[in-house]
């Protein structure tokens, strides 16, 4: 199965476990794409609608694309007393619509599975000329390596998963200029980019319960997943049973000329 029908098994776990995006982050999109009653924005990958609420309250027209079944279902029956709200399901690349039609393209931690030659280039077509495009992303992070629970932790994902150490180099500032870089390239003017903190506190069996939530997590076989969920589980009991999470929100907004 491609691991990003994963999150389609996990519909009331990946509700209670995602954080929700900061209001600020939704307030600056908004604002940025002057989004009103008169308008419409097509969400691309809506999941549970961790991010959707806020521009329905706008009053314009939203159309969420999701490929999951289950999740639309959620999804559609969470938002029901919306008029101005519809939910397709359907991949994105499948998606059929006319060109210049939305005023608004956002997407919550889901353009990456995307294809940037296919995910890009579909967005410039669909976006009306002036419109938005608006990108973000939620990054925890539990590599602090002044904190001996993070190392713990760091040590086990080592044990159970060696081949995954390079996960946990990853260069943020790189991978922001990347997508900056895929954002201009394709067309997109005027590119401004935000950071949001975010602090959480979670239990042992929160945190699991939000690693059960990572698609690469899940495609592990359960001889590995289990021991590997209990391990860590375990450690965060041992050290007064809280982890704190520094997450960080990345939000990409450009126009299109």
């Amino acid at each position: 199965m491609d691991r990003k029908y994963l999150f389609d098994e996990i519909v009331l776990n990946y509700e209670k476990s995602r954080p929700c995006y900061s209001p600020q982050l939704l307030e600056d999109i908004i604002s940025y794409a002057n989004l009103a009653e008169n308008q419409s924005a097509i969400e691309i990958g809506c999941g549970t609608g961790k991010a959707t609420e806020p521009f329905l309250k706008t009053n314009c027209k939203i159309t969420a694309i999701e490929l999951g079944k289950n999740m639309a279902s959620y999804t559609r029956e969470k938002f029901r007393n919306y008029t101005n709200f519809e939910i397709v399901e359907v991949p994105f690349e499948d998606y059929v619509c006319a060109e210049n039609q939305f005023d608004l393209l956002y997407s919550a931690t889901a353009f990456h599975w995307i294809e940037p030659e296919i995910g890009y280039r579909k967005a410039y077509r669909i976006i009306k000329s002036g419109g938005t495009l608006a990108l973000f992303w939620n990054r925890p992070s539990v590599n602090d390596r002044d904190n001996p629970l993070h190392q713990k932790i760091q040590s086990i994902y080592h044990k159970f998963l060696p081949q995954w150490d390079e996960k946990a180099k990853v260069d943020r500032a790189a991978q922001q200029k990347r997508i900056r870089n895929q954002i201009t390239e394709y067309g997109f003017t005027d590119l401004a980019f935000h950071l949001y903190p975010n602090t959480r506190t979670m239990t042992g069996e929160e945190y699991v319960e939000l690693l059960n939530t990572y698609s690469d997590h899940r495609a592990l076989n359960d001889r590995i997943r289990v021991p590997f969920y209990h391990a860590v589980r375990t450690v965060i009991e041992e050290y007064g049973n809280e982890l704190e999470i520094e997450d960080t929100q990345d939000l990409y907004l450009a126009h299109k000329p």
